[in-house]
């Protein structure tokens, strides 16, 4: 791989390699862009069949992050880490308390959170070394488990877009084909449950896939079939890149919005998408959800005030509906024209002089 023609395809600012022998961790922390303020983003655990493969994860992810808070409007920059180990075999307090150390040299520019295949229980180990924590267990002063919000966060930004297809934003007896039923994918087929939606859904723990069909009466299909099962909404909940050129021909849904990160395989896939008619909800939009709920612990959190402003996703989505149209650009490009106008906003704002330490130290000499 070729480290520093990826930094500078998409600016990265920086990218951090930790590794401890003695606990076995071997990690990356991408910092992309701190133009808005320090880089929030998750902490990933996950058996990599390679580093590079780590590496240009943790690199999307960061990148992803970034946007995300640009467009929920919040005053953070994208990062994120990824450690390479198998969640169910590799995990130890000294790992994460590890890693918690290697945080804690950022010195605030990089704030972790939960993330695929970290529990609250990983984040307060993490805790112990570092105050750039969030995500914590409530028993820890944190906002505990976000993925209730970021289920919310998707559901909303569904509603924006069966607005959108259908005329109407209810959910009722719409068909929603859920991939992957980890903590979010449950969640929003509780959502959607109660909302009338008829469920299809499929994941790779058997388990998991036997408790939503009890719950929910949702209709179980082979993780090889999800992806053409006819449906209005086609939520992608598990990993990345599952719109690519292999599966965009078996699509067979009117809508795809889901929590999964970096959904499209390519850019381009955008615009395959809006070309056979498939409205496609930015993924870093509607799954925003969970970062503002944690990121409302860097003001004091305040759990009404978090639901409150997950609510607004489907403002968001409505207004990338609109740029897309506006614009004549597929919904994700209209998205990064959201995020990156607020960034340039930001940073070309004039640089004031607040004072200087040089100043400072003549003042003192004229006391001596």
């Amino acid at each position: 791989m070729h480290i520093f023609e990826k930094l500078a395809e998409y600016r990265y600012e920086q990218v951090v390699f930790c590794h401890d022998e003695a606990t076995g961790l071997r990690a990356i922390i991408a910092i992309h862009d701190t133009t808005l303020g320090p880089a929030l983003g998750g902490c990933r655990m996950w058996p990599y069949r390679s580093e590079d493969e780590a590496v240009t994860d943790a690199l999307r992810l960061a990148r992803g992050m970034t946007y995300k808070a640009a467009a929920s409007g919040l005053n953070l920059g994208g990062g994120k880490s990824v450690v390479i180990g198998d969640p169910h075999k590799d995990k130890s307090e000294a790992l994460f308390r590890s890693l918690g150390r290697y945080i804690e040299t950022l010195g605030g520019r990089y704030i972790v959170a939960e993330d695929v295949g970290i529990s609250t229980g990983d984040i307060h180990h993490i805790q112990v070394e570092t105050s750039y924590v969030v995500g914590a267990d409530v028993s820890y002063g944190g906002s505990g488990d976000p993925s209730p919000f970021t289920a919310l966060g998707v559901v909303q930004g569904m509603r924006a877009c069966v607005e959108e297809v259908f005329g109407t934003a209810s959910l009722e007896d719409r068909t929603v084909a859920v991939q992957g039923l980890g903590h979010v994918g449950y969640h929003l087929c509780r959502l959607l449950h109660d909302e009338g939606a008829r469920l299809i859904v499929t994941d790779l723990e058997a388990a998991a896939v036997q408790r939503v069909v009890r719950e929910f009466g949702a209709k179980a299909v082979e993780p090889d079939e999800i992806l053409a099962m006819p449906c209005d909404v086609l939520a992608p909940c598990a990993l990345g890149a599952v719109i690519n050129d292999e599966t965009l021909p078996r699509l067979r849904c009117r809508i795809v919005a889901g929590s999964a990160n970096n959904v499209l395989d390519e850019t381009r896939h955008g615009e395959a998408l809006a070309e056979r008619g498939i409205l496609y909800a930015p993924d870093y939009v509607i799954n925003a959800g969970g970062l503002i709920n944690v990121a409302d612990e860097l003001e004091g959190y305040n759990e009404r005030r978090a639901t409150k402003r997950v609510m607004r996703i489907a403002d968001s989505v409505r207004r990338i509906i609109a740029i897309s149209k506006r614009d004549g650009v597929p919904t994700n490009v209209a998205a990064d024209t959201l995020a990156l106008e607020r960034i340039a906003a930001i940073s070309s704002m004039e640089r004031l002089h607040t004072g200087h330490p040089y100043g400072q130290l003549s003042r003192r000499r004229e006391t001596l």
